[in-house]
């Protein structure tokens, strides 16, 4: 009995001491297409509001909210009371300048009696141009009203605008683009739009703005694209997603088996073996590419990584390696080897 409990113990030590075995990849660098998608909120290209510098009472609104309104169209029309004195006033004081003219040809008056006149008729006219312009309030942008906060007979009070007009073709989205991507993305740069509101269409953006600064806290950097919209199908408040293609760029490419989630930290890392042990490196993953992670950093060209048998694992372990991995890795050698010998061949 005592000689059987011995001998299971010793087995048991040796499970426990043996190498970990693990099934080894080899990765590569290749060309990863840099698509990049981003959210954003559909944003009227201009929004202008509509209101006059004063309090006053409305006499009438002449549009309502859809109305599609022309630059210059009259849209509002306020209490014309103090307009009506003014447009007297001036009468007044033309008549006046026009009588003290005469007088000052044929001697009858000095030239300041003259001047001071028409200082008085210029101030009263630039008066009373201000005060037209605060009766009747124009649009200053051909688009469409979006808002109406008051009705006839209302008495405005400037806590809110009378009207709220939006251009809106074209429209505007502003997108936060990570910094990594800040030399690749250029004026007039070609977008796919799309909306959930319009699953089955994509629309098309332009690059308009970049904007020069990148925000400390989330390390990005805005963008504003531009997109036309014929018929006005899209408005302002849409969510959107935003689709940059930024070309192609060399990238290390790994299987997903060999990612390892820290759980915790959100940090990703993959164990590569070299010399017998393998080491358990941080990286920073790309895109997801089907069953592989595109790698921004963390493993170089050419390494091996762990695939399967992480469990056991940890930084600066020995480990042995699967038959089945190994059969792979001399495969993936001698490959390398033959495209060497190919490429000598062909110089």
């Amino acid at each position: 009995m005592i000689s059987c409990g011995g001998k299971q113990t010793t087995e048991e030590t040796d499970a426990e001491t043996a190498k970990p075995t693990v099934k080894l990849a080899q990765v590569f660098e290749r060309g990863v297409p840099q698509i990049a998608e981003f959210t954003a909120t559909i944003q009227p290209q201009v929004k202008n509001s509509i209101a006059p510098t004063t309090p006053g009472r409305i006499r009438q609104i002449m549009v309502d909210i859809g109305s599609n309104v022309s630059k210059g169209q009259r849209l509002v029309q306020m209490d014309a009371v103090n307009l009506e004195n003014y447009q007297t006033q001036i009468t007044n004081l033309r008549q006046n300048y026009n009588r003290l003219l005469a007088l000052y040809q044929v001697g009858g008056v000095s030239k300041q009696d003259l001047d001071n006149m028409k200082t008085q008729l210029d101030q009263a006219e630039a008066s009373m141009k201000s005060l037209q312009e605060n009766t009747y309030l124009v649009s200053p942008i051909s688009g469409v009203v979006t808002a109406k906060n008051y009705d006839n007979g209302d008495l405005f009070n400037g806590q809110f605008p009378v009207l709220t007009v939006m251009q809106i073709n074209p429209l505007k989205a502003v997108v936060n683009v990570s910094e990594t991507y800040f030399p690749l993305v250029k004026n007039g740069l070609t977008v796919d739009i799309s909306f959930d509101a319009f699953p089955n269409e994509r629309f098309s953006g332009t690059v308009n703005k970049i904007y020069p600064t990148v925000d400390e806290m989330t390390r990005t950097f805005g963008v504003e694209i531009r997109m036309n919209n014929p018929g006005n199908k899209i408005r302002p408040g849409m969510y959107a997603r935003v689709t940059m293609n930024l070309g192609t760029q060399s990238r290390v490419v790994v299987p997903d088996q060999a990612v390892v989630k820290q759980v915790g930290s959100g940090s990703k890392f993959v164990y590569v073996y070299k010399d017998g042990k393998v080491s358990f490196t941080e990286v920073q993953l790309g895109q997801r590419l089907d069953t592989e992670y595109e790698l921004i950093s963390g493993v170089s060209n050419g390494a091996q990584v762990v695939v399967a048998g992480q469990a056991r694992l940890s930084d600066g372990v020995e480990v042995e390696i699967a038959d089945d991995s190994k059969a792979k890795n001399q495969s993936a050698k001698q490959k390398t080897q033959s495209d060497t010998i190919k490429t000598e061949a062909k110089k």
